[in-house]
């Protein structure tokens, strides 16, 4: 029992050493973010090139129409949306049409590819090769369904491009909900926790990396890591088109635009099972820093503190020792919602991410219980790298 104690003592002071490490590079990292985001507010967005943007679909959800709408209201001068759907009677696709038809002066495209060819395992990138076939353009916006953006979305995110050495810029993302508790708590997870990891990433080694909700890229992009049959077999197509265009020494940017990612309603299981995908695709695309990741979580070691201090009579250090995991992630939320994403309703936010972040180690914990995911009515397999294999 002494030698139990001992452990609880030892793993829960270590953990709590490098969560507080980690909290504080986090708030270093959000003020580097905040700082730069001013200055980029103050230069003329005058670099103002066609660009072509490509939205895949799949289906519709909650807020699909809303979404749409934002991208055909933007304030650029010359842009197109191309959307595209496996089949005309996708209803996404459809939805699509309906909104275009509110916008006549905007130029729209609405085209179909098919089921995905084998080894095309990523539909996504199989609807994206096909966007790419009609784009007029050279350069690519792309964006996934569930992306809300204000209108000088194009004028902001193109100016990351106007350096010809650059040639990819993603942007972090707000989750968004008007549902109950377990939503918000994958709302503020998308947030805060992948926006930590981000920004302490990009401030440690630069951006080496993508995030696929939206990315401003050079059409020749795709075809410099490989082109997209290949890209088409892993399911963190994102992260290994951005990390494979900075090996090449090319300028892969993080931007400092924030959309809104919208989390539509669903049950806590699909939810949870959606998340773990997520876990377990960052486990095998960066397996060393995923592991290292279980680290820089703070309640789980504050409630390892806890059970200490109850079982050696030291109830009010345990007590403390939670109170101060729950404050780290206060302060850690708070960078994030409030100085980096400019979330007009942080405090909520921040009052919930402890329970966020228990949930983010359990998420994490769960992702090594196995290679099988599912997706879309389909179970498939991750190997090493992130490859994906054919669904059973």
């Amino acid at each position: 029992m002494h030698l139990l104690l001992n452990i609880l003592f030892y793993v829960a002071a270590a953990g709590t050493v490098t969560s507080t490490i980690y909290c504080g590079m986090v708030l270093v990292a959000a003020w580097r973010f905040g700082a730069r985001k001013r200055r980029e507010l103050l230069v003329v967005a005058d670099f103002l090139p066609p660009v072509s943007l490509l939205k895949p679909l799949h289906g519709t959800e909650d807020g699909l129409e809303k979404n749409l709408e934002t991208f055909f209201e933007q304030d650029y001068p010359e842009f197109e949306l191309l959307f595209c759907a496996r089949h005309e009677s996708d209803e996404g696709l459809k939805l699509a049409r309906r909104v275009g038809a509110r916008y006549p002066e905007v130029s729209a495209q609405y085209v179909t590819c098919g089921e995905p060819q084998p080894r095309y395992h990523n539909a996504k990138v199989y609807s994206l090769e096909k966007l790419d076939s009609v784009a007029k353009y050279e350069l690519f916006l792309t964006s996934d369904a569930d992306v809300r953006v204000e209108p000088n979305y194009i004028r902001r995110m193109v100016q990351n491009l106007k350096n010809p050495h650059n040639v990819l810029a993603s942007c972090m993302y707000l989750g968004t909900t008007n549902g109950g508790l377990s939503l918000q708590l994958d709302a503020v997870g998308k947030s805060v926790e992948m926006t930590s990891g981000v920004l302490v990433a990009d401030m440690l080694e630069g951006t080496k990396f993508a995030l696929g909700a939206t990315m401003m890229l050079r059409k020749q992009a795709f075809r410099d890591v490989g082109g997209f049959f290949d890209l088409a077999e892993f399911y963190a197509d994102d992260f290994v088109l951005g990390n494979r265009l900075a090996a090449q020494g090319k300028g892969v940017l993080l931007a400092t635009y924030i959309i809104r990612l919208m989390v539509p309603d669903q049950t806590f299981w699909i939810s949870f099972r959606n998340q773990l995908r997520w876990m377990q695709s960052t486990r095998r695309s960066r397996p060393w820093g995923h592991l290292g990741s279980g680290l820089t979580f703070a309640m789980p070691f504050g409630l390892i503190g806890l059970a200490w201090g109850l079982s050696t009579g030291h109830l009010l250090l345990g007590v403390l020792w939670l109170l101060v995991a729950v404050t780290n992630r206060w302060l850690q939320a708070e960078a994030i919602l409030r100085v980096v994403l400019g979330d007009p309703e942080w405090i909520s936010g921040v009052l919930i991410y402890p329970l966020r972040d228990l949930l983010g180690s359990i998420l994490w914990a769960a992702s090594y219980g196995g290679e099988k995911f599912y997706y879309r009515g389909k179970i498939y397999k991750l190997k090493d790298s992130g490859r994906v294999e054919a669904p059973e």
